[in-house]
């Protein structure tokens, strides 16, 4: 295992030092005190009232104590959009990225003018599109959001493309039929409990930080409003990248029935030209020490050999193929 890591991390070095392609982010660290060398990493996740930056956290924790001869960091991003920009710019070296936007960044589509050289490491988790509003506003669907002042994501997020294509399934024409306020999940949060949004859009995994801390918010009743008849229309005309979902009920405090949503799958993207070497040494680690995620984040518990490469959107790194078909993955 050590000879595998050091042989990758040797020629990378050697490769970046020469410029060739690479891995933006990756850099020679001399350790003057000793011969290693060390790279670092850099893991963009998502805003901190998210899923992304606490599980990249965890990511980054794990690869820095048991990768040899790793540093890893998670950095706060839009997110997604964004995300695939950075790997694809070599700015970032792994990230977290909803599947949607990953297949429109490797075809050229929706927010992107040219196809992005990306590549699948792992599909991690669902998503959930989660349609956040206040008992007592008169909101019970999707529709009655029209007229209300509803904040559709941050820019640059994964959240908006997706919450944009749940509101042209019901017809609403976000520039025209709503007051539209574009923040992150934490921004959006305090923004409805301060009654300064009627509603707010987020997709992410269960639970997320920021809906749970509204929720216990003594005075506030939150709701989510459904929304599953959207992914048919979705679908047709963006491809089989989403499916239904279902928050169970109590998932967060005060909402005692299931919701059934729109739902997407989470990726670990890398750059296409990343080392075969360390993309497999990468999943290695995350396998050999996935408690030590679930402990940061229980969305990690998705992260099994079956679900890993059930659904991906877009083609596996080299890297990631070798180790899942170890495994007895097919790929």
């Amino acid at each position: 295992m050590k000879e595998d890591v050091q042989e990758g991390l040797t020629r990378r070095n050697f490769l970046k030092a020469a410029g060739a392609a690479g891995l933006g982010t990756l850099v020679l660290t001399p350790t003057w005190a000793s011969a290693q060398t060390k790279i670092r990493l850099s893991i963009a996740t998502g805003g901190t009232g998210g899923v992304y930056y606490p599980y990249g956290g965890g990511m980054a924790a794990v690869l820095s104590k048991h990768l040899p001869g790793v540093e890893a960091t998670a950095e706060v991003t839009a997110a997604s959009v964004d995300n695939c920009k950075l790997v694809a710019a070599q700015k970032a070296d792994l990230a977290f990225v909803m599947g949607d936007t990953a297949h429109d960044a490797l075809v050229g589509g929706g927010k992107f003018k040219e196809k992005l050289p990306i590549r699948n490491v792992a599909v991690l988790y669902s998503n959930f599109m989660q349609i956040v509003t206040l008992e007592g506003k008169g909101i019970n669907t999707v529709a009655d959001l029209k007229g209300k002042k509803v904040s559709t994501g941050a820019p640059g997020s994964g959240t908006e493309v997706k919450g944009l294509r749940v509101l042209e399934a019901y017809g609403i024409n976000p520039d025209k039929d709503i007051t539209r306020d574009r923040l992150g999940a934490s921004e959006s949060a305090a923004a409805l409990k301060d009654r300064k949004l009627d509603a707010y859009i987020w997709d992410g995994g269960l639970p997320t930080a920021s809906i749970l801390d509204i929720a216990a918010t003594p005075g506030i009743k939150i709701k989510l409003l459904g929304h599953e008849d959207a992914v048919p229309k979705m679908i047709a005309k963006y491809g089989p990248v989403y499916f239904k979902g279902k928050i169970p009920k109590n998932t967060y405090p005060g909402v005692a029935v299931d919701t059934h949503v729109a739902a997407v799958a989470n990726v670990l993207i890398c750059h296409e030209k990343m080392d075969p070497t360390l993309v497999y040494n990468i999943l290695k680690t995350f396998f050999a020490h996935k408690p030590e995620l679930v402990a940061v984040h229980k969305e990690a518990n998705h992260l099994t050999i079956e679900d890993a490469v059930e659904g991906s959107p877009i083609p596996f790194h080299p890297g990631a193929i070798k180790f899942f078909k170890e495994k007895g993955a097919k790929v």
